[in-house]
């Protein structure tokens, strides 16, 4: 009997099997620690010997220098990715952590939007831009701006899950359901696949009833889609970002840290099932 062996299909579920998740992290409601999250939680995930992509979506570029990259010095962004096509590889710079790397943004990608609606399919121009990075990373985390404007929504097609921070305080699910049901636009008409990955609690402080009130009523409304990590009001975690680092290299013993290194480890539980 001959036995052919196909081994470019082969090669394609390999492939397949060790394809890295991409999560967005949106929330159009400012100061909910989106930034925060991304770069702790990635710094996170590389300890934790994944191999990490952060890609700065927001023209804050809050993510990009907190991770210690000098905004004078970028030669290519994510905005030249999407509105020149530029090759994604020349967009990646290292960081201070082994096993992560960032796409930073740039002031540009204000005007983004506007370039970007004469082009052909331009809600999927970062799905395909990000393409050929998910055979070569573990997890690829998108930084989104506080809008659901045309990059957020690009953001929410590339990616395969979404993480939505919720601040512990009043106003907290303010706008949740207009972001919830623009997911859930983007997966009937654009990528079936989106799922949230999780909501999560930010600045919580155990001391303040309406804290604990806010977490009871988010627990109430998305029961077991809330993470059990809950990040915690934390000094560290705020003056890391202003030395460009994260706090598990500004301060590893920090509630901060120790709350992004439970998150991570639970992220990795989840899509380990």
């Amino acid at each position: 009997m001959k036995i052919v062996t196909d081994y470019s299909l082969l090669r394609n579920q390999i492939k397949l099997i060790s394809m890295g998740k991409i999560i967005a992290i949106a929330n159009q409601k400012g100061g909910v620690g989106k930034t925060t999250t991304t770069i702790n939680l990635a710094a996170s995930l590389a300890t934790l010997e994944k191999k990490v992509l952060v890609i700065d979506a927001d023209p804050q570029a809050n993510a990009s220098s907190g991770l210690g990259v000098d905004l004078k010095d970028i030669d290519c962004s994510i905005y030249e990715c999407l509105i020149n096509q530029a090759d994604i590889r020349e967009a990646i710079y290292t960081t201070d952590i082994d096993g992560l790397d960032i796409i930073p943004s740039h002031i540009d990608l204000v005007g983004a939007e506007i370039e970007m609606l004469n082009l052909e399919k331009r809600e999927k121009i970062m799905r395909h831009a990000l393409e050929p990075m998910k055979g070569e990373y573990d997890y690829i985390l998108i930084d989104c701006s506080p809008s659901l404007g045309l990059i957020t929504i690009n953001a929410l097609t590339a990616a395969d899950s979404v993480i939505i921070p919720v601040q512990c305080e009043y106003f907290a699910l303010e706008g949740i359901s207009k972001l919830l049901n623009t997911i859930k636009i983007i997966k009937s008409k654009l990528n079936p696949s989106l799922e949230i990955e999780g909501f999560l609690l930010t600045m919580f402080d155990s001391r303040l009833r309406l804290a604990n009130q806010i977490y009871d009523e988010v627990k109430r409304h998305f029961q077991e889609l809330v993470f059990k990590t809950i990040i915690q009001r934390n000094v560290k975690l705020s003056e890391a970002p202003s030395h460009g680092i994260p706090a598990i290299l500004y301060d590893a013993d920090s509630t901060g840290a120790k709350n992004h290194l439970a998150l991570a480890n639970e992220i990795i539980t989840r899509n380990s099932k």
